[in-house]
C-alpha cells in the first residue's frame, strides 16, 4: 500500500469543508496511514480483497446472537441558538473588517444564513461521508488552561476571564453575551474577529449549551492557527449525536445542522452541474446554499415519503464541488479510522461510502468499530485518546 500525507487546503477556513480537497503524496517509513485511490483500478483490487478478507476473518463490529434494540421512528429535536445578534454584529461591520474575517476564517459566516428545515432534519434522519485530514485535532492531555485560551483569543486580563467562566451541567463554558459585549467594544480589530470566529465555532459548528461556548471548543479553536483542520472532529460529534439520538430514541443534535444539510443538499437533490467557478478563488458553496430558495412548506411525513421513493438519478453520489484523490480509509492497527472529537471518539469506515466517488462498493471490515466510541471522562481515555493519535 501506499503512504501518503493528506494535506487540507486552506485548513482554517471552516467554509472549505463542504467543498474540495487536495492531497501530497511522500513516502515514510513511520506513516501508519493507508489511503485508497477511487478512480485507480488496481488499487481498487488490491484495497477490495483485503477488505473482504479482513471482514471474513474477524466478522462484524456486532456479536453473535446481537440483537438490535433500536427504536423504528427516532425524535430528534433540532433546537438551535438565536443567532439574531450574531447577524446583527456580522451586518455592521464594514467591508475591510469583514475582508479580515475571511483572510483568517473563510466564508464562516455564511453559516448563519442556512435555513435550517427541522421537519427535512428529521425526515432525513429516520431514513457517509468521505473522510480526508490535514493535521487532525486531538485533546492535548496537558494543554493550556481555560482560562489561559481565552486569555489568548480575547487579549483580556486573567481576572476579566476568570469572572466570566461558568459552570454549566458537567462543563465549564463562556456566556455568549460576554462574547457579545467585547466584540462590540474592543480596540482592537483582530481580536474583535477572532472572538466573533469563537462564538461561531460555539453557537453554531458545536452548540452543546445553548447562549454559551464549550471549553472544549476552544481547544480546538486555539489551534486552528496552528494549521488543525476542524473537518474531523466535526465529522465525529456528527456521528456520536446522531448515534445517541438513534439509541436513545430521541434527543437534541449536538452538531452543525447548517453544514449538515448543506451536505445533504449537495448529493441528494438533483441540481444542474456546476461550472468551473466552484474552482475560482471567490467561490462559496456556503453562500450559494443560503442563496437559494426552498420550499418550507412540505410536511415531516411528505419528506419521509419523498426520501423513501429516491430514484438512483435522484442522488447526485459525487458533488460536483468534489475533486477527492485517494481516501484515508485505515489508520495505524484499526481496519478503519477512529474520529476524534471536541467530546468523545467515534470509529468511523470511509469505505461504506464509496458510492460518494461513484466506485465500486465493497464490504469494509468493520470489526471492533462499534467499541470504538467513547467521551472524554474517566481514568483510561487520555491512554487511548494517545493510541489513536500515534495512529
Amino acid at each position: 500500500m501506499k503512504c501518503c500525507a493528506l494535506t487540507y487546503r486552506d485548513s482554517g477556513s471552516l467554509s472549505e469543508y463542504v467543498r474540495t480537497y487536495v492531497f501530497v503524496r511522500f513516502s515514510s517509513p513511520c506513516s501508519h496511514r493507508e489511503t485508497y485511490s477511487p478512480e485507480l483500478n488496481s488499487d481498487n483490487a488490491a484495497v477490495r480483497i483485503w477488505a473482504e478478507t479482513t471482514q471474513q476473518e474477524k466478522g462484524d463490529s456486532l456479536t453473535e446472537g446481537y440483537v438490535s434494540e433500536l427504536l423504528d421512528f427516532t425524535r430528534v429535536s433540532v433546537t438551535q441558538n438565536n443567532l439574531q445578534e450574531v447577524k446583527e454584529i456580522w451586518a455592521q461591520w464594514d467591508d475591510e473588517a469583514k475582508r479580515l474575517f475571511y483572510c483568517h476564517y473563510g466564508y464562516l459566516p455564511y453559516l448563519l444564513d442556512v435555513k435550517i428545515d427541522e421537519r427535512l432534519f428529521r425526515a432525513s434522519f429516520n431514513i457517509g461521508i468521505l473522510l480526508t485530514v490535514d493535521r487532525i485535532y486531538s485533546k492535548a492531555a496537558n494543554g493550556p488552561a481555560f482560562s489561559k485560551r481565552l486569555m489568548n483569543i480575547t487579549g483580556m486580563s486573567e481576572q476579566w476571564v476568570t469572572a466570566r467562566i461558568k459552570q454549566k451541567g458537567d462543563c465549564r463554558c463562556i456566556p455568549w453575551r460576554h462574547l457579545r459585549d467585547l466584540i462590540l467594544a474592543h480596540p482592537d480589530m483582530k481580536k474583535r474577529v477572532d472572538v466573533f470566529a469563537l462564538s461561531i465555532y460555539g453557537l453554531v459548528i458545536f452548540p452543546k449549551a445553548l447562549g454559551h461556548i464549550d471549553e472544549a471548543v476552544s481547544d480546538l479553536f486555539d489551534r486552528l492557527s496552528k494549521g488543525t483542520t476542524p473537518m474531523p472532529a466535526i465529522l465525529a460529534e456528527t456521528f456520536r449525536s446522531l448515534n445517541a439520538c438513534r439509541r436513545a430514541g430521541e434527543g437534541r443534535f449536538i452538531g452543525c445542522a447548517q453544514l449538515l444539510l448543506s451536505w445533504f443538499h449537495s448529493h441528494f437533490w438533483k441540481v444542474e452541474k456546476v461550472s468551473y467557478r466552484v474552482f475560482s478563488e471567490n467561490y462559496s458553496l456556503l453562500k450559494e446554499l443560503a442563496a437559494t430558495p426552498r420550499r418550507d412548506d412540505i410536511t415531516e411525513e411528505n419528506w419521509m415519503a419523498i426520501l423513501q421513493n429516491l430514484q438512483e438519478e435522484d442522488v447526485e453520489w459525487r458533488a460536483p464541488w468534489m475533486v477527492p484523490d485517494e481516501i484515508l480509509y485505515r489508520c495505524g492497527d484499526f481496519d478503519w479510522v477512529p474520529l476524534l472529537g471536541v467530546w468523545g471518539v467515534v470509529g468511523y469506515a470511509p469505505l461504506l461510502v464509496l458510492r460518494q466517488y461513484r466506485s465500486r462498493q465493497f464490504t469494509p471490515p468493520t470489526y471492533g468499530l462499534a467499541q470504538c466510541e467513547f467521551v472524554f471522562t474517566g481514568n483510561n481515555y487520555k491512554r487511548r485518546v494517545r493510541e489513536i493519535s500515534n495512529a
